[in-house]
Order: structure tokens, then C-alpha cells, then sequence
């Protein structure tokens, strides 16, 4: 898995800053996960090709998670896209897309497809051979929803030299990757164990901005490699937090914590503060494995 940040500042983007928007590559899939202003910018800056984007998810309706939508989606069609764009986000958000091409009159020149969510509840949202999508619901101002990213379990792998040792023939070879044993012509039974090696772990990923401090998603996310969870506030602003809906560096540390999870990615920072090491600093203090998103920044996960 590649996560690289796009955007994770909170609110309104300045020169440097931008708002949220990450992409995950993950399984030679490609998500955009939000879409705030200046996301087509920062994709050619990280030179992502949009033709591989073929799944936008958005957690909210608020401006900065997903106002760079209807630029990025006229953009595709100025470029000639033919593939399908599926677009997963809440109740209204085609009304609003629509209306901006209506007005625009720049219909699409390619299928667009509108997931509308709005279960309180997590529901599945995407699965394919490789990976499943399941949403995450987030305690917010407005309906809001988070993303755990899960890759399937993959087949098993060969192992050469036992299935030399049995002179086992090709045409069996995916039969023992789906994971079944080989009879053979003396009738006797190979095991599976014997002939394969386990494939590599499932990696996991959650995303989780924005929201209050919420301890029910520590079910949802317990144990995945990979948490981004928003940190708009530090300690000293710790009152702002409640009443916004957001959280503070501490608090996303907390959940990382309860919930077990290999590495913690704050983002989603407000701009008033002079340096992100301090969100670092709090963090660490509960939750050890901290890294800080930054706009341009890549993660191999």
C-alpha cells in the first residue's frame, strides 16, 4: 500500500496549505479519498496519473472535503476519459455535482456513477477480488463517514520444490494455490500444507476525519495497520474541540491506542499553529508509532 497526501490542513487552504484529499494506491487500485479545492493541482505534483482514478470517496459535505470535485470531474471529461467514475459519498452530494454541470452545461462524456450513503450503521461499499471498502461512521457536525481499507487474503504460494519433489503437473498448479490438496495417481493424498507457503498478512487502512472523539469506531478499526485519524486541536485549544466536532492530537493517540493499530497518521491540523511536531509531541505521549501527514508527503504502508 502507497498512501501519498494531497492535502491535511482543516478549513480554509492558504499558499502552502491544502485541504483534505489523500490518494491510496493499494492492489494496483487507486482511490481518491476527499476532494478538497486544489486537489487536481496536488495529483499533478505528485505526478498521479488521473486516468488510473476510477473511485472517489467523500466523507462529508462540508467545502473542504470535497469542493475540488466538479473541477476534477470536468477536468476528465476535457481530457477524454471513456471509464466509468464511481463516486461514494452522502445523500445529496449527485443533486449537488449535477447541478454545477447543469449550470455549467459540461455534461460528462463518460458514465458517472453516484454511491449515495446514509447508513448510521458500517456497510460495505466495495469489494473486488483484492480489496473490500466498508465505511466507518464518524461523529461529526453533518453526516460523515471514515473508510477502512482491507486487502483480501491473496491465494497461497508455490512451493517450487515440493511440487517438484511430487512431479506434480502444471495444469494443478492453481488448484494448489486456491488452497486444495493433490491425489495422486498411486493415490495418495498431498496436503496442501506441504506444497504451499501462506501468502503474505492482509494490510489494512483507516481513514478517520473528521469527528469528534468517538470510541465506538475502536471495534471498526482494532488491530489495521494503518490509522489516519484527524488532529485539528492541540491540548491548549482542548475546549474548541467538542463544540466543532473535532478532535486533538491526544485524543486521536487515545483511540489509536484502544484500538490497537500499528502505525497513528495525524492530519486534518488547524492552521493556527506554528509547527506540526507539536501534534507529534502530544501524540506520543499515549501512542508511540506517530508520523504527521503533510501535503506531498508519501507513505509506503
Amino acid at each position: 500500500m502507497k498512501l501519498t497526501i494531497l492535502g491535511c490542513y482543516a478549513a480554509t487552504p492558504r499558499s502552502l496549505n491544502n485541504p483534505t484529499s489523500q490518494v491510496l494506491e493499494i492492489k494496483n487500485h487507486l482511490f481518491l479519498i476527499d476532494c478538497g479545492e486544489g486537489t487536481q493541482v496536488q495529483l499533478r505534483k505528485s505526478k498521479i496519473k488521473f486516468s488510473r482514478i476510477n473511485h472517489i470517496l467523500i466523507s462529508h459535505l462540508h467545502g473542504d472535503h470535497f469542493f475540488g470535485l466538479p473541477g476534477l470531474i470536468s477536468t476528465f471529461r476535457l481530457l477524454g476519459r471513456t471509464n466509468e467514475l464511481h463516486i461514494y459519498g452522502p445523500q445529496g452530494i449527485k443533486e449537488a455535482i449535477t447541478l454545477f454541470l447543469k449550470l455549467g452545461d459540461s455534461w460528462t462524456n463518460y458514465p458517472l456513477i453516484f454511491h449515495e450513503l446514509s447508513s448510521t450503521e458500517p456497510e460495505k461499499i466495495y469489494e473486488d477480488k483484492k480489496v473490500t471498502i466498508t465505511t466507518i461512521p464518524l461523529d461529526h457536525r453533518i453526516y460523515t463517514n471514515g473508510f477502512l481499507f482491507k486487502e483480501q487474503l491473496a491465494e497461497r504460494k508455490l512451493n517450487i520444490a515440493a511440487v517438484a519433489k511430487y512431479k506434480i503437473d502444471k495444469c494443478y498448479f492453481q488448484n494448489i494455490k486456491n488452497g486444495k490438496d493433490i491425489v495422486l495417481e498411486n493415490n495418495q493424498v498431498i496436503r496442501n500444507a506441504l506444497l504451499t507457503f501462506d501468502p503474505p498478512a492482509p494490510k489494512s487502512y483507516a481513514f478517520c476525519s473528521d469527528t469528534a472523539y468517538s470510541e465506538k469506531i475502536i471495534p471498526l478499526i482494532i488491530n489495521v495497520d494503518v490509522l489516519y485519524h484527524e488532529a485539528t486541536f492541540l491540548e491548549s485549544e482542548r475546549k474548541l474541540a467538542p463544540k466543532t466536532k473535532h478532535a486533538t492530537a491526544k485524543e486521536a493517540a487515545a483511540i489509536a491506542k484502544a484500538a490497537n493499530v500499528g502505525m497513528l497518521i495525524l492530519g486534518h491540523f488547524s492552521t493556527r499553529y506554528a509547527s506540526l511536531e507539536l501534534f507529534r509531541e502530544e501524540a506520543k505521549t499515549i501512542f508511540p508509532m506517530v508520523e504527521l501527514a503533510d501535503d506531498g508527503k508519501e507513505f509506503e504502508l
